[in-house]
């Protein structure tokens, strides 16, 4: 029998480095449980700062963020806090560059964000339905939005997260 030269490994057995990256998300209004739950995980797989939910408190009491999250909201820093312009003012006043990731009139390919290496982010994500409010887009230092190549013009809300904390990433490793 031929040994086996591509299997898959188990979480024990992966050879991954840990590396916590300068970035934060910003929540704006997300409300969807599955949504939050997936934004755990995927915190935890970026390995972000934090999370800082704005506006509506995520309930972790649910069944569904919890199953989605598959126990990284045990984990993952987070916080609430009701004030999305006074958070975001903090960190801008922190040296945080921050980033909104929306489709709009001034919003740049995610793909020509240019970072330093050094730099701190914060990414900041809207409502489901809604989006970014423009108060908080007028705070922002960059707004970026993915590319899309079908027919629709928004994504979930989940999934474009972790296409940009993918690419943030990719930036910040020197």
């Amino acid at each position: 029998m031929p040994l086996k030269t591509n299997m898959q490994l188990n979480h024990s057995q992966n050879k991954f480095s840990t590396k916590k990256f300068p970035v934060t998300l910003i929540l704006d209004h997300i409300s969807g449980e599955a949504n939050i739950g997936s934004i755990f995980r995927l915190s935890d797989a970026f390995h972000v700062e934090e999370i800082i939910f704005c506006g509506i408190e995520p309930n972790l009491n649910s069944n569904r963020l919890k199953k989605t999250s598959r126990s990284t909201h045990e984990y993952v820093d987070f916080r609430y806090l009701e004030d999305s312009a006074a958070i975001v003012q903090q960190k801008k006043a922190e040296g945080y560059t921050i980033i909104a990731l929306e489709i709009t009139q001034n919003s740049i390919p995610l793909q020509k964000l240019q970072l330093q290496t050094s730099e701190k982010i914060v990414l900041i994500a809207g409502h489901e339905n809604f989006g970014i409010s423009e108060e908080i887009l007028d705070l922002c230092d960059q707004t970026v939005h993915i590319s899309m190549f079908g027919n629709n013009s928004s994504m979930n809300v989940a999934q474009s997260i972790g296409i940009s904390l993918y690419e943030i990433t990719k930036s910040l490793i020197p």
